[in-house]
């Protein structure tokens, strides 16, 4: 296939183009300045609007992976501001374009999010239950129907709600190997929130599925099968590095800190399945979770 990726610097774009390129699928970046990379690149500005459609004509499938950090930095106002833009706008740059093709492509696979469930509890939630409440569940609203321009030309979307991406590179397990390699980690809040996690390698061969399976339409949860706790994760964690996890951080701890992205990032619980997937005939490389982080922390 000929892919244009948006996002292709970030983690899950660079291990997605690694394993494509063993593929021998052609790829082209999609970046907001000049890179050096063996794939070419076109540019453009989604703050300032600008795409030249025909720049990206031709390709066969578009993975859209780009937005700001939500992690990067304390929610201020601005900052909220930036997340949500970065993702709606170019999200709607995007789609827009791409549905004024002549030759448009036959799939856009865009990140999404599960925060879009919002705080849920034990409930379990498939890709057919509605919408939380809160920040994040309205970004991933926004964010998702951003992509309707290209729905509505015909283009096959699928909207790939990613959970906490596993993997020693960054985001979440790589904050976390430090405090737990000392023996200072331990469960968040009460411990009882659902963590809907996923291995890089899963999210990056589910991105791949969804490329080439034409029954995958529409939200698409990229999260292991079984979710867990944060108390089961904590616990799974220190079994794997064999360290203590005897120091919670309290839930206004937390707060304290991390401020409202403490409620939705670490003590909001969504208890998550990938239905879609799993019927779709999608094998999980690390369904479950001591497993995958043994394979990803080399500790067999």
């Amino acid at each position: 296939m000929n892919i244009l990726i948006s996002g292709s610097t970030g983690m899950i774009g660079s291990a997605l183009i690694e394993v494509l390129k063993t593929q021998n699928h052609r790829i082209t970046r999609l970046a907001r300045s000049p890179m050096q990379s063996s794939e070419p690149t076109v540019q453009w500005n989604p703050a300032a609007g600008t795409l030249n459609a025909k720049d990206i004509e031709g390709f066969d499938g578009v993975v859209h992976l780009a937005g700001e950090s939500i992690a990067a930095s304390r929610w201020t106002d601005a900052q909220k501001a930036k997340i949500r833009d970065s993702r709606v706008k170019g999200t709607t740059l995007l789609s827009e374009t791409i549905a004024k093709l002549v030759k448009p492509p036959k799939v856009l696979v865009c990140a999404s999010a599960i925060g879009y469930y919002g705080n849920r509890g034990d409930t379990i939630l498939r890709e057919d239950s509605g919408p939380g409440t809160g920040f994040l569940a309205d970004i991933c609203q926004e964010w998702e129907s951003a992509a309707d321009p290209a729905k509505k030309k015909g283009i096959r979307v699928v909207h790939l709600r990613i959970g906490v991406v596993m993997s020693p590179k960054g985001g979440a397990l790589a904050k976390m190997l430090l405090p737990f390699k000392m023996g200072v980690g331990g469960i968040v809040g009460d411990g009882k929130q659902y963590w809907s996690w996923v291995s890089l390698d899963d999210v990056v061969g589910a991105i791949r599925h969804a490329l080439t399976n034409e029954t995958l339409h529409g939200a698409v949860n990229a999260v292991a099968p079984r979710a867990v706790t944060n108390q089961e994760f904590t616990k799974t964690l220190g079994k794997v590095l064999s360290r203590p996890t005897i120091f919670p951080l309290p839930g206004f701890a937390a707060r304290l800190v991390l401020g409202e992205m403490a409620d939705d990032l670490l003590l909001s619980s969504a208890r998550i399945e990938p239905a879609r997937l799993l019927a779709s005939g999608y094998k999980f490389h690390h369904p479950e979770l001591e497993g995958a982080l043994r394979d990803l922390l080399g500790r067999k």
